[in-house]
């Protein structure tokens, strides 16, 4: 891969501000202050909050805490997805800090998957690297790998390893010369105003004619709204780790410098903010 290493670091290591506050109606003995956290974009919520969770069990009988959920807004926050995809998705016109709920009643079972260890954590981020692995390289990367490497790309991420995780990561990154990227862009568009819980098709990352594909060639076949019109308002803002890319920028690059651990570019489209 092209080895733009400042891009991996800046991604690896953005955090977001974030207040975690009990919700009004959870049992107490006391008050309950709020607990404040910097929480790593390419993580998962359940990978980095136990100390919110042991935070508020002071505070609370044993009786009165079952499995802890978190929300924004209403919004029940699934932990399957990385943190910086749900704060892009969901808060990313808010100030900071980012105002998340905290529950240990009334599990949404319709919204939320259970979380009751890193081991379930562990075998969804496997499960993502497999198949981002199955689209870019027919899955021979990552078969090929030791169990001690995959091992260490899961570690790299539990522990916040970045120099761990990418001496593995960076050979689910390469390709040849002749291929010019990567058999099919493992990506996933998602949206708040859709029922669907995201977009995901098969793309090359070049035309049969060996041209660039760019991310605006990719929303312009994928979700067509998203792409401006020349003489048009600009409806809605596509973010990848908190920022917009320019739509020109080769799809290839992104999805080796801008991808999420899980090895997929988690891409938000969000309406513009009327106010």
């Amino acid at each position: 891969m092209a080895d733009d290493k400042d891009v991996l670091r800046d991604v690896w290591f953005g955090r977001i501000p974030t207040s975690f506050t009990l919700y009004q109606d959870e049992i107490t003995e006391r008050e309950a202050d709020p607990y404040y956290l910097l929480l790593p974009r390419v993580s998962y919520l359940t990978l980095v909050t136990d100390k919110v969770k042991k935070h508020f069990q002071k505070v609370m009988k044993q009786e009165d805490m079952g499995e802890m959920w978190l929300e924004y807004e209403g919004t029940s926050l699934k932990w399957h997805y990385p943190i910086g995809l749900l704060f892009d998705l969901h808060a990313s016109n808010t100030a900071l800090p980012w105002n998340i709920t905290v529950h240990f009643q009334n599990f949404p079972e319709k919204d939320l998957l259970h979380c009751t260890s890193n081991y379930v954590i562990e075998a969804h981020f496997m499960s993502c690297i497999k198949e981002a692995d199955v689209l870019k390289h027919k899955g021979q990367v990552i078969n090929e790998m030791q169990k001690k490497d995959h091992k260490q790309l899961w570690m790299g991420l539990q522990n916040d390893k970045f120099d761990q995780f990418w001496a593995i990561n960076r050979k689910l990154m390469e390709y040849s010369v002749e291929e010019g990227g990567f058999r099919y862009i493992p990506f996933r568009i998602y949206q708040t105003t859709s029922d669907r819980p995201f977009i995901q098709k098969l793309f090359r990352p070049v035309t049969a004619e060996g041209q660039t594909h760019t991310l605006g060639d990719l929303l312009k076949e994928m979700f067509s709204a998203a792409v401006t019109p020349n003489d048009g308002e600009k409806k809605y803002q596509v973010v990848i780790h908190g920022i917009e890319p320019v739509l020109e920028t080769p799809l290839q690059w992104l999805s080796e410098h801008l991808s999420y651990p899980d090895n997929f570019l988690h891409i938000s489209v969000i309406p513009m903010p009327t106010d």
